[in-house]
């Protein structure tokens, strides 16, 4: 039987750590502020974007909330970025991905300034990553680290597979994990022999997008397994990129969909926005 990695109660030990030091901000008269963006009105990322408004308020961090229509011209959401970006009220830049087909999300991206891009995607963050130096790392694969720290999970010297190579979550997860010493095999929908590679894993992190691709025959005995997929079946339950009823008997430690990677997403956003303000000078 797994050991359940409860990622709701870690979410909620990070955001209370960033609640305590924005409260000491705040006594120094100092506040921290997030401008989050969101363009036209898909479902799951007003959803995403209520949760984000939600921890910022229970953190203590003030968030601008723009929400612009559908048809809003990359000419238009440029300019917004670049009134945030002057403005040194504002600590952390969010435009909510993905955007509709007319604005290009790679020139987005790269017009937030690397210094309020508290999501980690400007193309300085990733560079900063991958060397090592200071910038701002990406949500969902830090709180992967986080998820493994806080639950005691050794990383250095592990065997380390990675199942996916978006830029989001499979690359920086996979460069993650070699910053804390894992020896990393990054694997996607061309690796052969997938099976042979993923059942060497100390530690499968799974970011495929496919709804419960992974099942017993993937994983090791005794492996730490870190589902960051999510699924909505016909009956709206949520589902994982791995199938958790036939892996979790046999892992040592497993990641559950809902309540697992998900909630960690938002607590290190709020952690890089706290980042983000201790790093401006006054």
């Amino acid at each position: 039987m797994a050991k359940i990695i409860d990622g709701k109660q870690i979410s909620q030990e990070i955001k209370n750590e960033v609640k305590e030091e924005v409260a000491k901000l705040k006594e120094a008269g100092k506040e921290v502020c997030l401008a989050v963006i969101l363009v036209g009105a898909d479902p799951a990322s007003a959803v995403y974007v209520r949760n984000k408004k939600r921890a910022c308020e229970y953190t203590g961090i003030r968030s601008l909330s723009y929400e612009l229509p559908e048809e809003t011209t990359e000419e238009e959401l440029l300019a917004l970025i670049e009134k945030l970006n002057q403005d040194k009220k504002v600590h952390g830049i969010l435009v909510q991905l993905p955007l509709p087909k007319q604005i290009d999300e790679s020139k987005v991206i790269a017009a937030i300034s690397k210094d309020k891009d508290v999501d980690g995607f400007h193309p300085e963050n990733v560079g900063a990553m991958v060397t090592g130096t200071l910038g701002f790392l990406p949500c969902t694969p830090a709180g992967i680290i986080e998820l493994l720290k806080r639950s005691e999970v050794e990383i250095a010297g592990k065997n380390c597979v990675v199942v996916g190579r978006s830029n989001i979550v499979g690359k920086p997860a996979a460069m993650l994990l070699l910053r804390e010493h894992g020896t990393v095999t990054i694997t996607h929908s061309r690796t052969q022999n997938l099976r042979e590679i993923t059942k060497q894993a100390d530690i499968l992190v799974v970011a495929i997008g496919k709804k419960e691709f992974i099942d017993d025959s993937y994983v090791k005995d005794g492996a730490v397994v870190i589902d960051v997929g999510i699924h909505r079946g016909e009956d709206k339950k949520l589902f994982g990129d791995v199938n958790f009823e036939k892996v979790e008997p046999l892992a040592s430690k497993i990641t559950p969909v809902p309540g697992g990677v998900g909630p960690m997403t938002i607590a290190m956003l709020m952690y890089n926005c706290l980042q983000s303000r201790k790093r401006v000078e006054d």
